[in-house]
């Protein structure tokens, strides 16, 4: 384990009782060195930092990666960046100047910036496995971005919005819609994945039917997006498919119940494959559903983070997805082949 930290530390995130006997643990330990593999029974020291404890995607994760802590001896200590890029780069860097800690997990809000205090952490020989997120600067690749990380296990927006884009250019087509008007809701629009998304789909579908009417946000809230649809229908009645996250279809399926218009009436393309998104494109409510894996990243983050502190093996860039049938989207059809990773 790592040294313990200098009195005046504060950590503003940790949570639980855990927490407090993981310091107990690590106020009486000596470092190892940085550079050799902890042995196989000695409890080790390891920080989560999340992108924001209280969100639904978010829960499976970081529960899969405290499975994967318990099984292998590890005190996992969670700290909450809470949507706020400045505190998630504000507690790695307290995490790096405490010395507790054998290994940094990142969960990035914005990779950009969190780069300089991960490369804080390296080079302080803290071992750091990336979770979920890009941690860098260029969302078309899931390849690291930063030397020495000891994994890299994250979906690729522009993937995802590729996927996306292609089943709701098979949407429309199941119709044969020409033009077939779409409602887009952004998430967050001005976010770096927001526009990396954006722009996948809109290169899936360029030269299709699929023609943009209308854009909404829905900030990953279903009432939000109850608001944006409700809006865009009275101002766009020609709209034919709707296409958003899986919260975002929640808020449009609200949205078109209360306008008394029936649910068949319109398209739905949807990403994030959820217990939620399974069941409606299970049921045929949802035409496509894009997958994205929280548990299964967490768990391979985790495992990958313990390889690397007890054997000293370093796993690169890991593929989250490789696994997955049909290249990981959901259709009525494959909708039975997956199991949803979070409630949506």
């Amino acid at each position: 384990m790592r040294q313990s930290r200098p009195a005046n530390f504060r950590r503003p995130f940790a949570i639980g009782a855990a927490a407090l006997a993981a310091l107990t643990l690590a106020a009486c330990s000596t470092p190892a060195p940085s550079d050799s593999a902890a042995p196989a029974d000695a409890p080790l020291e390891v920080a989560y930092i999340s992108f924001a404890v209280a969100n639904t995607y978010d829960e499976p994760m970081l529960a899969a990666a405290q499975k994967v802590a318990d099984d292998n001896n590890v005190n996992l200590t969670v700290f909450d960046g809470n949507l706020d890029p400045a505190t998630q780069a504000s507690l790695i860097q307290d995490a790096v100047a405490s010395g507790q800690y054998d290994g940094i997990i990142t969960q990035p809000i914005y990779g950009p910036s969190i780069l300089d205090v991960v490369n804080q952490a390296i080079g302080a020989g803290i071992t750091v496995v990336n979770i979920d997120q890009i941690l860098g600067s260029d969302f078309t690749t899931g390849k690291s971005q930063v030397d020495g990380l000891s994994a890299n296990v994250v979906f690729v927006p522009s993937e995802l919005g590729t996927k996306f884009g292609e089943q709701t250019v098979a949407a429309c087509a199941s119709k044969n819609l020409d033009p077939c008007n779409v409602a887009y809701l952004h998430d967050v629009k001005a976010s770096a994945i927001g526009v990396a998304l954006w722009d996948g789909f809109t290169a899936a579908t360029k030269g299709s039917p699929v023609k943009v009417v209308a854009e909404g946000e829905t900030f990953y809230n279903p009432a939000a997006a109850q608001t944006a649809v409700s809006d865009i229908l009275t101002a766009h009645p020609e709209v034919n498919l709707i296409a958003t996250s899986d919260q975002g279809l929640q808020g449009a399926i609200l949205a078109i119940d209360a306008a008394g218009t029936p649910v068949s009436n319109f398209l739905l393309v949807g990403y994030g494959g959820s217990e939620w998104g399974q069941g409606k494109v299970a049921d045929g409510t949802v035409f496509a559903d894009v997958l994205q894996a929280p548990a299964t990243e967490g768990k391979l983050g985790m495992e990958a983070m313990v390889d690397a502190l007890r054997n000293g093996k370093n796993h690169g860039d890991v593929d989250p997805f490789k696994d997955f049938p049909n290249n990981g989207v959901m259709t009525k059809e494959t909708a039975g082949q997956f199991t949803g990773e979070w409630a949506g």
